[in-house]
C-alpha cells in the first residue's frame, strides 16, 4: 500500500486551466447570438436549403429541381421569335437583324 500513495503523490499536479475566452469577449459573442436570425428567415433568404425532404434525398430533389428548370428553358427558348419573324412585326429593323 505504501507504494501507491508513493506513486500518487510523485505525480505532478494537473495543470490549471484558464477560459479560453474573456468575460467580455464571452459576453460580446452572446449578444451577436442573440441577434442572429432564426432559421426560417434563413430559409427564406437562401442561406440554408429547407429540409422538409429528408438528407438522402435532398441532392435528388435538387437534381430534379435543376432539370426541371432547364428543360422550362429550353421550351421557353424553343417558343422564342427568331429575328426574322421579329423584324416583319417591327420590333427590329431590318439592320438591327443578326445574319442568319
Amino acid at each position: 500500500m505504501a507504494d501507491t500513495t508513493s506513486t500518487e503523490s510523485s505525480r505532478p499536479p494537473a495543470p490549471v486551466r484558464k477560459a479560453s475566452i474573456d468575460p467580455q469577449m464571452a459576453g460580446k459573442l452572446e449578444q451577436r447570438l442573440s441577434q442572429r436570425p432564426d432559421k426560417h428567415d434563413l430559409i427564406e433568404r437562401n442561406i440554408l436549403k429547407d429540409d422538409s425532404v429528408a438528407p438522402a434525398l435532398q441532392a435528388a430533389k435538387e437534381k430534379l429541381q435543376k432539370a426541371q428548370l432547364e428543360d422550362k428553358l429550353e421550351h421557353a427558348l424553343q417558343q422564342r421569335p427568331n429575328a426574322e419573324e421579329l423584324v416583319r412585326e417591327g420590333i427590329l429593323k431590318d439592320t438591327e437583324a443578326p445574319p442568319a
